[in-house]
């Protein structure tokens, strides 16, 4: 789960990770308190979306008067952002940042992820920090540190002094970035974080290290943990099939292609996808089901898989270990028959009574192509896929 920038400052400011003094704002006249609230002459207004490269999509503004305040932010609220992170369609912009400007020396980077093949966290740093770091990584990964911290020992001094000698760090720095480093790593080990970035960290005029952005993303799998962090979710940053899913307790992500997919186990899931893409294909989802998939799940499922237009076929692809396949194949026939499926499925069904499923869809006059076997099932999806297309482009 994703948080706002402003959400994640305000844990910083709870761990005491320095920040710039800010406000958030919903409303122009909220936008013009803030100011006056903040003080000063000049302020810096952050659209609040859930992706990167808001500057350069005229979506983080610094500001000369309270009158331009307003006016970036009448521009801005209850638009929709497009970065090149956010897709096509942007992101809606329903809540402002307005912050106090800083006076910056140099900027940097500092992160800290979850490892998932060393099972550690990593600290990633660098010197050149700012809005291009996925450009330095990519060109010049030499510029970027790396620093796994053990969980049974917790961020140790040489580690520190690895990292801020790597960012030019004078003495007073390198204390006040042990500090930020250790405060970093019980945010994230508290609450669950699998993401917890600055970009930039800068330094000051004054020579002090302040954490000018804040991304953190937390582990979905542990949010029943925080309770009082779930609450900060804000659905309308997210795909809105991504978030009928999690209510149904399937795991969904929208892709680019054009052939939903319906598969129990996120491997298989996997596999499938990369079996309809070798055969010339491009999925339209990653869906996983589960291992202990109903007949009903498998209907909203289908449901969900159809609610995308870029659909013009449906490859199922199930294999029956915990579930049997007469009872997915059930929910198959309740799907077609209850949403009324107007492009071509192909169904494959592999384990437990898989002969008894495939024969049942096979009696029960509906529409189905039915596989003997993954390659298949992935050749016929694809050629499936393309006569609609044609037909679509003919029509």
């Amino acid at each position: 789960m994703n948080l706002h920038e402003y959400q994640a400052k305000q844990l910083f400011k709870h761990y005491r990770i320095p920040i710039p003094a800010g406000a958030v704002a919903a409303t122009t006249d909220a936008a013009a308190d803030a100011c006056i609230q903040l003080g000063g002459s000049r302020w810096v207004v952050k659209a609040q979306i859930h992706a990167g490269g808001r500057g350069k999509a005229g979506g983080v503004v610094l500001a000369d008067s309270m009158t331009e305040v307003v006016d970036t932010a009448q521009r801005l609220l209850d638009s929709r952002l497009i970065t090149h992170q956010s897709g096509a369609e942007g992101l809606p912009v329903t809540q402002l940042l307005i912050e106090q400007p800083t006076a910056i020396a140099s900027e940097c980077y500092l992160s800290l992820l979850v490892n998932r093949a060393a099972e550690q966290f990593l600290f990633m740093a660098s010197s050149a920090g700012g809005m291009d770091i996925e450009a330095v990584a990519a060109t010049t990964p030499e510029q970027i540190l790396l620093v796994p911290v053990h969980s049974a020992v917790g961020v140790q001094p040489y580690q520190v002094r690895r990292i801020g000698f790597g960012l030019g760090l004078n003495d007073v720095q390198m204390k006040q970035l042990a500090l930020l480093m250790h405060r970093l790593y019980q945010l994230a080990t508290e609450c669950d974080a699998s993401l917890v970035e600055i970009n930039p960290l800068v330094i000051n005029e004054a020579g002090d290290l302040i954490a000018l952005d804040a991304k953190l993303t937390l582990d979905d799998n542990a949010l029943y943990r925080h309770p009082d962090l779930e609450l900060l979710r804000d659905s309308s940053q997210e795909d809105e099939r991504e978030a009928v899913a999690r209510a149904h307790e399937l795991n969904y992500i929208s892709l680019h292609g054009n052939i939903g997919c319906m598969v129990n186990g996120a491997g298989l899931a996997m596999a499938t996808m990369d079996l309809v893409k070798l055969h010339g294909g491009a999925p339209a989802n990653f869906l996983d089901v589960g291992g202990g998939a109903t007949a009903a799940r498998v209907t909203e499922a289908f449901k969900l898989i159809l609610s995308d237009s870029k659909v013009t076929a449906v490859l199922v692809n199930i294999f029956g270990g915990i579930v049997r396949c007469d009872l997915i194949a059930e929910g198959i026939m309740q799907a077609v028959r209850e949403v009324a499926v107007q492009v071509p499925i192909v169904v494959r069904l592999e384990g437990t009574n898989a002969a008894l499923g495939l024969q049942m869809l096979a009696e029960s006059g509906l529409a189905l192509i039915t596989a003997s076997s993954l390659s298949d099932a992935a050749n016929r999806v694809v050629a499936a896929a393309q006569r609609n297309n044609t037909t679509e482009a003919a029509a």
